[in-house]
């Protein structure tokens, strides 16, 4: 099975954590942002004017969060390297796509730890089964995205790691 990275390369990606998701002045964050307006600091190339001086700068939250590769992923591989700043109706959909494979990455994060258990042959297999719905062998796409029912995904991802608390310190 091809599974897909899970680390953020912000060099294949435009931006869209920057841009996507809200933020509230606090410890984290120097200033309010709303979800879809993009941060006053990103710059024209989708790189972060104070990204050497971010804690300095009050942005912790930025240094903290982590898209485990989501969106590298959808602006590479659903949207075929198209951006948000050359068709700017692509936000929506982007937004879309980006918190939905957002989501599949973080319970192929927690597939993957579960991987490091010592785990029944049928934990393997039910583990195999959600692999192969979380990374079909066909790329996603917007369609494809959309139809996904993440919520089901995630019932049965949370309900395979309930399972093994017994494998847990085994």
């Amino acid at each position: 099975m091809n599974l897909p990275a899970l680390e953020a390369d912000c060099s294949q990606c435009a931006a869209l954590c920057c841009v996507l998701l809200p933020f509230d002045k606090s410890e984290a964050f120097a200033f309010d942002k709303a979800g879809g307006e993009p941060c006053r600091h990103l710059d024209d190339c989708f790189g972060c004017r104070i990204h050497e001086k971010l804690s300095d700068c009050g942005f912790k939250g930025c240094i903290a969060f982590d898209c485990h590769g989501a969106g590298q992923r959808v602006v590479q591989q659903v949207f075929n390297g198209g951006t948000w700043r050359e068709d700017p109706e692509l936000m929506s959909r982007m937004g879309r796509a980006f918190h939905i494979m957002r989501r599949i990455h973080e319970l192929l994060l927690l597939l993957r730890e579960a991987d490091r258990l010592p785990l029944s042959q049928a934990q393997r297999k039910e583990h195999a089964a959600l692999l192969k719905m979380l990374a079909p062998e066909a790329a996603w796409t917007e369609d494809s995205l959309e139809a996904f029912e993440v919520s089901a995904a995630e019932t049965g991802v949370r309900r395979f790691l309930s399972g093994l608390r017994d494998n847990i310190g085994a």
